[in-house]
């Protein structure tokens, strides 16, 4: 395994950047170890729900982790605001960075990940396969 840290700077989006970073890494795909910063907003996809909502800010991430793919990330993010009130959910496409994002990167040297319809879920989930 091997770690990498990494810093997106302001106006970077978070979901883009961490695809993008992955897609560097040993086999395109990486673990999101830790991850945390400030947002301008978050567009975050709560527990069930088919849509996204935006959450205002300023926001800092509280944690952040999950997995980037070829195949999609499955990104999962706690935020709270000036107030300490919390949101968590699915990371989606619209989280600017405001100040920065301090992301701890981990990639599987002799794994490929991926994502695939689960007829079980109904959701494309992780695939895991050793590389040849």
């Amino acid at each position: 395994m091997s770690l990498c840290p990494v810093r997106l700077y302001p106006g970077a989006d978070l979901r883009t950047a961490i695809q993008a970073l992955a897609a560097e890494s040993v086999g395109g795909s990486a673990f999101v170890v830790a991850g945390i910063g400030s947002l301008t907003a978050a567009q975050l996809r709560f527990a069930g729900e088919a849509q996204g909502t935006r959450v205002p800010g300023p926001l800092e991430i509280v944690s952040l982790s999950g997995t980037a793919t070829p195949d999609g990330a499955h990104l999962h993010m706690a935020v709270s605001d000036a107030q300490g009130r919390v949101w968590g959910g699915h990371v989606l496409a619209g989280c600017e960075v405001r100040t920065t994002a301090e992301l701890l990167l981990a990639d599987l040297p002799g794994w490929r990940l991926g994502r695939e319809h689960d007829p079980a879920t109904g959701y494309a989930e992780l695939r895991v396969r050793p590389t040849d």
